[in-house]
């Protein structure tokens, strides 16, 4: 009996956010207060000076109220903040009628609550992405009959059927026949898996190819899914409070003013002069210095693509010294690309690639998705395909031009010649994935493909240390080799894979004890880390939007290195919120001295203090100003064209790597038109644009990223390339010089120097193209 379909879920309601009411009046409170200074200063110079003193005592009283359920709020919280000297000064300035003093404190700290507000933690974390992921019902298969049931009655042993796209709802063993899944959901990693009968499935995959049916081996609690879920409330859960700044500095400055007030009246005998110490000692400084800064380095961030949830977050991020990173997504492109096109004799890059896309243009399985991509790239032209079919788990089938292609795993009964020998113990060794192309059932060519390291990676590691990142840490669900090859390339400090999400969790915390720690990763695998983390950075751009729920910061453009731009932001702004509000205190202090010895009295303190938060606030808007310079766009379009010029160039790259393969093969016939090929178009069409490139894209390139050091080391490969190539062209020389054309023969004597020349080509052209885009991408972004 074929399964009915299942009725999609309704996702689960969002929790209500906390603090809703307060954003509201808290602006409105800043309202009040500015018009009650403004409508008494009209008063009072239009000569209603008693008008004036009533509209000034109601916007003080307003201040003193909203003071008051402020400290109430943090006594009961067992602490006390700079609001309490706040409170003092409001109410002194009641007691001795000096309602303008009060006004203005009034609004000092109305705007400094507003502008903390808006760089304020959200009270509760939303799971709600997480949370939609998770199927509600099962399909239970029960005698011949499919029924759809509440997920929670699903017991081990029961038998439930996934159809395409479906989320396996509970962890089990396939039942009877093989299940085609992608589980990037739980391990980040991009390519799907395939399962036969009696192996294990979890949870949380989705279900990429045809029905199937598994025997539940636990409950719906008890499944791997739910558990990555669990991790990330209690993650959340756990996160111990933020002091703010301004609260930090008040463990010392308030009891120092209040001491000082009181040793004013007690020395004078004059509340006036208490009032007056207490209205220069309202902590401005602190409640808007601090909030400006750190709202103009929230406001920095946005505008280099960096979403942060808040101010406390963003103070966090400038004191971390540990980064702890996933993988795949993260530092890694999250999807197969490929790296190389290995043939068959009489066959070439182009035409196998070519080939296989026509087939693979129909399958939207990730790597045919891959293959088509890398045809467009190299403005390939594929043809269109007929009787085309597809195997889940084994690849696409069909016709192009009256031939049969096969595009996927290698079938047991086509014959492994040398040449493909050679490229599955590259795979292997390489890690890379293989899909393999026959064409009327013999093997033509192979398509390497491995998840890349982004452009950016490098780059990103350099900065975060010069940004005072003293440990680098890779956390994978990835398998040992890979993971160690990526945390080798970057230099990072240490690595662990195959990591669950628990043991992810356990990572953190661990490195939290050491110092303050960031996670960044972009699965849903990822979401219980990132939530346990001091700050959890998702990349939004391309990431789950679970992982984006559960993060402090947000990555919104597909780039990790605004991971280095957010932290280079946040440290620069906490700089500044400390140095404006330890220069706004300093300048409190000199002011109650002088107000304690009865030179000030409460207005002109009033006034005194309006200034000097002028200038803190000043200082502390320098943090919305960038350091990092932007290439123009005539740069930036310039880099592209030679970016694009690299893609042109990959043909002659392949036919230096075929040409030395051809001089190790058994029977070298062929290898002398290809060395004789390759030669041509390195010296055609490769020389010329590296020539090209020096002269054009290199000042470029030192202007933006500083100076002529910069492109050093790109100057000496392209000059080692050009030896090279003459090397090449030299042997030809000596080859035609004892004979004739086709005539000419390859004499043993020069095989092994030709042989480690084009080796040596290939490698350095890989290495010069791929630091070069590494370079440009930085121009670029």
């Amino acid at each position: 009996m074929a399964p009915s379909p299942r009725p999609a879920p309704a996702p689960p309601a969002p929790p209500p956010v906390r603090g809703a009411a307060r954003r509201r009046w808290e602006p409105a409170l800043t309202g009040v207060t500015g018009a009650s200074l403004a409508v008494g200063a009209a008063l009072w110079w239009s000569g209603f000076p008693a008008a004036a003193d009533r509209v000034w005592s109601a916007g003080t009283v307003c201040g003193l109220l909203a003071a008051l359920v402020w400290v109430g709020g943090a006594l009961r919280r067992g602490r006390t903040g700079v609001d309490l000297i706040a409170v003092l000064a409001l109410g002194g300035s009641l007691a001795v009628h000096e309602y303008v003093a009060g006004a203005v404190i009034a609004l000092m700290l109305a705007t400094g609550r507003w502008l903390e507000s808006a760089a304020e933690r959200r009270a509760q974390r939303d799971l709600h992405a997480l949370l939609a992921h998770a199927p509600r019902t099962a399909r239970r298969r029960d005698g011949t009959a499919v029924l759809t049931v509440p997920l929670e009655t699903v017991a081990p042993g029961d038998v439930v059927v996934v159809g395409p796209g479906e989320v396996v709802p509970v962890d089990g063993r396939v039942a009877g026949t093989s299940a085609v899944l992608d589980e990037s959901v739980l391990t980040g990693e991009p390519e799907p898996t395939v399962r036969s009968d009696g192996e294990r499935v979890r949870s949380g995959a989705v279900n990429g190819g045809e029905v199937f049916e598994l025997t539940a081996t636990a409950t719906s609690t008890d499944s791997t899914y739910a558990e990555i879920v669990r991790l990330a409330e209690q993650a959340v859960a756990a996160r111990a409070p933020v002091v703010r700044l301004a609260d930090r500095y008040a463990t010392w400055f308030v009891p120092v003013s209040v001491a000082l007030a009181g040793a004013a009246w007690w020395w004078s005998a004059d509340p006036v002069r208490a009032v007056a110490v207490l209205v220069v000692a309202t902590p401005c400084p602190l409640l808007l210095a601090a909030p400006v800064a750190i709202v103009s380095g929230l406001a920095r961030a946005t505008g280099r693509g960096v979403v942060v949830r808040d101010g406390a977050a963003l103070e966090r991020l400038g004191q971390a010294r540990t980064v702890v990173l996933d993988k795949t997504g993260t530092l890694t492109a999250g999807r197969p690309e490929v790296v190389d096109v290995a043939t068959a004799p009489g066959w070439d890059p182009a035409r196998v690639l070519r080939t296989a896309a026509s087939v693979d243009q129909y399958s939207p399985h990730v790597l045919a998705r891959a293959l088509v991509d890398e045809s467009h790239r190299r403005a390939l032209e594929i043809s269109p395909a007929t009787r085309v079919s597809e195997e889940p788990g084994w690849g696409v089938r069909g016709e192009v031009g009256g031939r049969r292609i096969g595009v996927g795993r290698r079938r047991a009964e086509l014959e492994l010649p040398e040449w493909a020998r050679v490229v599955e113990n590259r795979a292997l060794i390489d890690g890379a994935g293989v899909v393999w192309v026959d064409v009327d059932d013999a093997l033509v060519g192979a398509v390497l493909l491995k998840d890349p390291l982004r452009l950016d990676a490098p780059r990103t590691m350099r900065r975060l240390r010069a940004a005072g990142v003293d440990r680098t840490l890779l956390l994978t669900g990835d398998r040992p080799g890979p993971a160690r090859d990526v945390a080798a390339m970057l230099g990072l400090d240490d690595v662990r894979a195959d990591q669950s999400p628990a043991r992810k969790v356990n990572a953190v915390r661990k490195e939290r004890e050491r110092a303050v720690t960031v996670m960044v990763g972009d699965g849903v695998n990822d979401a219980p880390a990132l939530a346990a983390a001091d700050v959890g950075v998702a990349m939004g751009a391309t990431g789950s939007s679970a992982s984006s729920e559960v993060a402090d910061v947000v990555l919104t453009t597909d780039r990790v290195e605004r991971l280095a731009d957010a932290m280079v932001i946040a440290g620069r702004s906490r700089r500044i919120a400390v140095q404006s509000a330890a220069g706004g205190m300093a300048l409190s202090l000199a002011a109650m001295v002088v107000a304690a010895v009865g030179l000030l009295p409460p207005a002109a303190g009033a006034l005194l203090q309006e200034f000097i938060d002028v200038t803190v606030i000043l200082n502390a808007l320098r943090a919305v100003r960038g350091t990092e310079r932007a290439a123009d766009p005539a740069s930036r379009d310039l880099v592209r064209r030679f970016r694009a010029g690299h893609v042109q160039l990959l043909e002659a790259v392949d036919a230096t790597r075929a040409a030395a393969d051809a001089l190790s093969a058994q029977d070298r016939s062929r290898a002398l038109p290809a060395v004789r090929g390759a030669e041509r178009a390195l010296r055609e069409q490769l020389l010329p644009h590296e020539r090209e490139e020096e002269r054009l894209a290199y000042p470029v390139v030192n202007r933006w990223l500083g100076g002529p050091e910069t492109t050093a080391p790109l100057m000496r490969s392209r000059t080692e390339i050009e030896r090279l190539v003459n090397r090449v062209s030299a042997h030809l020389a000596l080859i035609d010089g004892h004979g004739s054309g086709e005539a000419a023969a390859l004499p043993d004597e020069q095989i092994p120097d030709l042989r480690r020349s084009l080796y040596g080509l290939h490698a350095l052209l890989l290495l010069h193209f791929g630091t070069e885009e590494e370079v440009y991408s930085s121009l670029d972004g």
